[in-house]
């Protein structure tokens, strides 16, 4: 039997975490969303994520800068931090040379999320 993975997911919108989780659960893929900043950390002590996907524009307390928290966590747990924004690609670029996340994915591209996904789960990002 094959070891699933977990993908958590992060952000403020209920839609887009329900929307998310339907997209990428599967027979390999476990997905764990977490509504806004507030309580992430504990919450991924608890899940230990293989990958963590995190929205950007969160209100109170910005993806960018709930990354600045919670790095020294996932570079422990070894969990990728992928920001999924709908932000465009420049700017996402340039937050994630500014915070030290591992890459980006934009939101509305489902092919782009799921190869990304599975890339990063691979291990190709790594």
């Amino acid at each position: 039997m094959q070891h699933k993975q977990t993908v958590m997911v992060i952000d403020d919108d209920d839609i887009h975490l329900y929307t998310t989780s339907e997209l990428l659960s599967s027979s390999r893929i476990d997905v764990v969303t977490h509504q806004g900043s507030f309580g992430a950390t504990s919450r991924i002590k608890a899940v230990k994520p293989d990958l963590l996907l995190l929205d950007v524009n969160m209100p109170a307390l910005s993806g960018a800068n709930l990354t600045d928290i919670i790095k020294p966590l996932c570079a422990e747990l070894q969990t990728p931090i992928v920001f999924y924004s709908s932000n465009d690609e420049e700017t996402l670029r340039e937050l994630v040379a500014a915070h030290g996340a591992q890459g980006y994915i934009c939101k509305g591209d489902v092919t782009a999320l799921r190869n990304k996904v599975n890339a990063y789960l691979a291990g190709v990002h790594k």
